[in-house]
Order: structure tokens, then C-alpha cells, then sequence
């Protein structure tokens, strides 16, 4: 299958028993951070810069979590979570909104539209991992970006 605008980790596609994490984010930086912090957890992911293939991409691949940026270009986070929520392979997929809407009212909004957690822009990488931990439990073996750096 051909996705324009997606990538997937090169070195997790083998390992299939590591957590696979979508992240659909339309800004470079934000992705390459979003990605240094899943490599650094050990999750194989898939990134995407255009939502337009993000419920088709959620099909095929099942993932086990998903990261969503609400202001996007054509379709809105918020009109792809009501999409995955609405099909009976993506609807039990969690899905964590990442914004720079950061209003009490924005994140009532955007819980209420589907998602099950929320992060707002800036963050810290720490953040970031707490709520994929949150979210997939023991299914990760962690080191933190933060821990890496210790080192």
C-alpha cells in the first residue's frame, strides 16, 4: 500500500510485538519530536503530515494508539476522530488530540468531539510520554528520552 505523505519507522516494522503509534501532524518540527519520542520509547509508528488517508491508514494498520493534531489542513482533528470513532475497526482505537488550543472551552470541545486524552502545544517530551503510557499501560518498555539523555 502507497501513502503519500506517511512514513513508518524502518527498524520497528519487524519487531510487530512493540506498541504502533499513528501520529498525523501537519508542522515538521512537531513530527520530528513526536518521533524521536516514540523511537526513544521503543514503539513502531507511522507518521503522517495530510489527515486525508488517517482513517484509511487506522484500518489497514490497527494501530494501537493515535496522535492527532487538531488544526490541519482540509479535514480538522476533530472531523477524523468523529470518522474513526464512527467505524467499527478504528472506534475502540484511542486517540490523543495535540494542539495549541489550550482554552478550558477548547479542550471540553475537543474530549467531547471523541478523543480520549489531550495535550496542548508546547509540551514537553516528558508530557508526551506520560500519556502514551497512560494510554497503552504495560505494553511499553520504557526509556524515556529523558532518561537517555542521562546516560
Amino acid at each position: 500500500m502507497y501513502l503519500t505523505n506517511s512514513f513508518m519507522s524502518d527498524e520497528k516494522k519487524q519487531n510487530s510485538h512493540q506498541p504502533l503509534i499513528l501520529a498525523v501532524e501537519d508542522h515538521d518540527d512537531s513530527l520530528l519530536l513526536i518521533s524521536y519520542a516514540l523511537e526513544s520509547m521503543g514503539c513502531r509508528f507511522i507518521c503522517q503530515t495530510d489527515c486525508s488517508a488517517t482513517v484509511l491508514v487506522a484500518k489497514e494498520y490497527q494501530p494501537d494508539l493515535i496522535l492527532l493534531d487538531i488544526l490541519l489542513p482540509g479535514l480538522s482533528g476533530i472531523d477524523v476522530v468523529r470518522h474513526l470513532k464512527q467505524e467499527p475497526l478504528t472506534c475502540t482505537i484511542p486517540v490523543v488530540a495535540v494542539t495549541a488550543l489550550a482554552s478550558a472551552e477548547d479542550r471540553e470541545r475537543i474530549l467531547k468531539a471523541g478523543f480520549n486524552d489531550y495535550i496542548s502545544k508546547p509540551y514537553m517530551i516528558e508530557e508526551l510520554e506520560a500519556i502514551i503510557c497512560r494510554r497503552l499501560g504495560r505494553r511499553l518498555g520504557i526509556h524515556s528520552a529523558f532518561e537517555l539523555c542521562q546516560d
